[in-house]
């Protein structure tokens, strides 16, 4: 025989039992876990963790090449072993990408001075 429940008694009254045993409990909501804010700080982290993760895989590479080569360029003609030449490489690479980072901000600095002087001039 199977108890019939009322609306007002489903909505108070707990689930019944299968087999006798003890109804399951009713977890409790909890708040999502809040994450904290990202910080200047934890980003500098995170990019020192990124760098330091490339740079060893960079010396890696170079540590594995260590053949000579020779390189021309532009009239010059080195011999250098490989591991050199990617080291050079790189450091002309990295040049190249702060001078780019170097003119963007300058141009953003210039930009928002000039911003400053048309608003203080009205």
């Amino acid at each position: 025989m199977t108890e019939q429940l009322t609306p007002e008694a489903t909505a108070t009254a707990p689930p019944p039992s299968i087999n006798g045993a003890a109804p399951p409990a009713t977890p409790v909501p909890q708040a999502p876990a809040q994450r904290p804010a990202r910080t200047r700080t934890s980003s500098v982290r995170i990019a020192l963790i990124a760098g330091v993760a490339l740079l060893a895989v960079t010396l890696i590479f170079i540590i594995q090449n260590t053949s000579a080569v020779s390189i021309n360029f532009l009239g010059a003609h080195l011999h250098v072993s490989l591991a050199v030449a990617m080291l050079l490489a790189a450091i002309v690479g990295a040049l190249i990408l702060a001078a780019a980072g170097t003119a963007r901000i300058t141009q953003l600095r210039h930009g928002m001075r000039r911003e400053r002087r048309a608003a203080g001039s009205r």
